[in-house]
């Protein structure tokens, strides 16, 4: 029953910036982590960030840190990721996910995953 819908992804300059967002519905309850990836044509999924939805505590990949800043609003089962400085590296399909505990890797421990939403970034 559990769905991730995200939203948010777009064309964007390099240096601009934009906003992501995922929310879900269904038994949300029993999340630990909500985290995105990202997945750039030609190469392996990539873990992006990561947050505790109790503790609020927030775990980020190094290529981002700096620049993207994960949240969550409560009330509206809504995580977001908010991307500044954005470069064309970044260009990829960006997926939100959920999971209830933990694993051996962030991918490994995610349970729900969105569809994705793709981001551009020009040069």
């Amino acid at each position: 029953q559990v769905q991730l819908v995200e939203s948010g992804g777009g064309l964007v300059q390099a240096g601009g910036s934009l906003r992501l967002s995922c929310t879900a519905s269904g038994q949300t309850y029993s999340f630990k982590y909500m985290a995105w990836f990202r997945q750039a044509l030609g190469k392996e999924r990539e873990f992006v960030v990561a947050i505790n939805v109790r503790g609020g505590y927030t775990y980020y990949s190094d290529s981002v840190k700096g620049r993207f800043t994960i949240s969550s609003d409560y009330l509206k089962d809504t995580v977001y990721l908010q991307m500044n400085s954005l470069k064309p590296e970044d260009t990829a399909v960006y997926n939100c996910a959920a999971g209830v505990g933990t694993a051996s890797t962030w991918e490994d421990g995610m349970h729900y995953w969105g569809k994705g939403t793709l981001v551009t970034v020009s040069s």
